[in-house]
């Protein structure tokens, strides 16, 4: 179990229901859930502003997204429907289905990987959008249940565990997890009033910066994995 050093510490909005979380060009990337408050929005890194932002209709609750060339896909929750936007300017592109719910999204540099809160993730054809595969997570024998965000990091997986304060760093190729990441104690008690589990992990690949948060945290961490 590894743990963790703290870098950096930014603001985030303590109104975003993060439920995905992309770093590309500078900027963050989010996806917001609960109905009537989901939207996908793009937010300075420094001041945790939001410079622009698309609300979901009411009836949708925002989960995961993904981001790959122009493009940025949004799952939901439980209205087995997802949505693709151009990465530019939000514009909603096309729609697509699975069965099922829908938590975490990453794209891997070929395929989107999704999670729904089982121990199996699955994957996607970025073209179509269709399910191609599917990759059942285990630490040693037993599957490791409700996966959600994720993110693809230096060739590996790493998801959040639904309500536990540890990342799963998990092989694409075995779906063996290869190592834990505890997080416990990152934010601190004074700021945990109102505050939901963690949830948000953003990789700069250029900088080689880990980032992570939480639902309705009211700050955003640049952290190190330190071994034990």
């Amino acid at each position: 179990m590894a743990g963790y050093q703290v870098v950096k510490v930014y603001p985030h909005d303590p109104q975003a229901f993060t439920q995905g979380l992309v770093y590309l060009d500078g900027f963050l990337y989010e996806g917001t859930g609960l109905a009537g408050r989901s939207a996908i929005r793009k937010v300075r890194l420094d001041s945790g502003e939001v410079v622009q932002q698309h609300r979901l209709d009411p009836q949708y609750f925002g989960e995961g997204i993904a981001v790959w060339g122009n493009r940025i896909a949004q799952l939901t929750w439980q209205s087995e429907v997802g949505f693709v936007y151009d990465r530019a300017t939000f514009k909603p592109l096309r729609r697509f289905s699975y069965t099922g719910e829908g938590w975490g999204l990453t794209y891997d540099g070929r395929r989107l990987v999704m999670s729904d809160g089982t121990a199996t993730l699955r994957y996607l054809d970025p073209a179509t959008l269709k399910e191609t595969g599917r990759l059942t997570v285990r630490d040693g024998a037993k599957p490791v249940a409700h996966l959600n965000e994720l993110e693809f990091i230096k060739g590996e997986l790493y998801a959040n565990v639904w309500q536990t304060e540890r990342l799963a760093r998990i092989s694409p190729k075995t779906g063996q997890v290869l190592g834990w990441v505890d997080l416990t104690g990152l934010l601190d008690p004074r700021d945990r009033a109102g505050v939901d589990v963690l949830n948000g992990i953003a990789y700069d690949a250029a900088g080689d910066r880990l980032f992570v948060t939480g639902k309705l945290w009211p700050k955003l961490f640049e952290i190190r994995v330190k071994p034990r």
